[in-house]
């Protein structure tokens, strides 16, 4: 991977163009701030914290109704590793969106400061942190395409629940909340639930609340009757023994497997 040159944190004025780029190279934007982005003259209202590849086939201009549209990005081309971009099957030109994005701008802003740095291994680093980064938009569990139409108004009320959820694990989630917080029927909720993430609402949930409990068993010494008051659950029983039907094994034992 021959990254070309990066930034993390960028600020930059509405209607920024990103300019076409040359075969064979791509660009990788993680936009932090609401905005509306047209790619090849089709309009897409994006919420925060979308990520986009772009082709070296793509233009797009960006604008926001903020002061300022903040970004991280990557231009890059794959040099000898199109054969492993090809395997990867990402999608371009499309916006990508995490319940998480800590991981991605964690890696991105790795990168940047890689790049900027006078390191006697540096291409070997970045070139490790880029198919890492690579390798997670494809096959992260929590990552999901979403087709953003901007004549269906539900899209970024989705991705604002789907992150609501994930923050606030402690919060007693049910079809009927959830479905009222996007102003739905339960049964079209849950339809379009699915069909955008992939995944049912319970069972996201459920996958909120065990990852912040793996989070709180890594880095608290917190009891499991505690760590499982603070992830929502009545007891500590039905916590354990959704734990373990998710992770494969206790809260203790993956306490000191971590």
């Amino acid at each position: 991977m021959n990254i070309r040159c990066t930034g993390w944190n960028s600020i930059y004025k509405s209607g920024t163009v990103i300019k076409k780029q040359a075969d064979g190279e791509y660009m990788l934007m993680l936009i932090r701030s609401r905005s509306c982005v047209s790619i090849d003259g089709a309009v897409m209202q994006l919420p925060a914290d979308t990520l986009l590849l772009f082709s070296g086939s793509c233009t797009a201009q960006c604008s926001t109704d903020e002061c300022a549209m903040v970004c991280d990005w990557i231009c890059f081309d794959a040099g000898d590793e199109q054969e492993l971009m090809e395997s990867l099957e990402l999608e371009y030109d499309r916006p990508i969106c995490f319940a998480d994005t800590e991981f991605i701008c964690g890696l991105m802003r790795n990168i940047a400061e890689e790049y900027y740095s006078l390191g006697a291994r540096r291409l070997k680093m970045l070139d490790s942190l880029m198919r890492i980064l690579l390798v997670k938009l494809s096959d992260a569990r929590l990552h999901r395409d979403i087709a953003v139409q901007t004549s269906e108004p539900h899209y970024g009320l989705l991705i604002e629940l789907r992150e609501k959820i994930y923050r606030n694990p402690q919060m007693k989630w049910n079809v009927d909340t959830m479905a009222a917080y996007v102003n739905m029927s339960r049964s079209y909720f849950q339809h379009l639930y699915r069909e955008t993430f992939g995944v049912s609402c319970i069972a996201d949930v459920i996958s909120g609340k065990i990852e912040k409990a793996k989070e709180i068993l890594s880095e608290t010494d917190c009891t499991v009757s505690q760590v499982a008051a603070m992830c929502g659950y009545d007891n500590e029983e039905h916590f354990m023994r959704q734990f373990k039907k998710n992770v494969g094994v206790t809260p203790t034992k993956y306490r000191k497997q971590v």
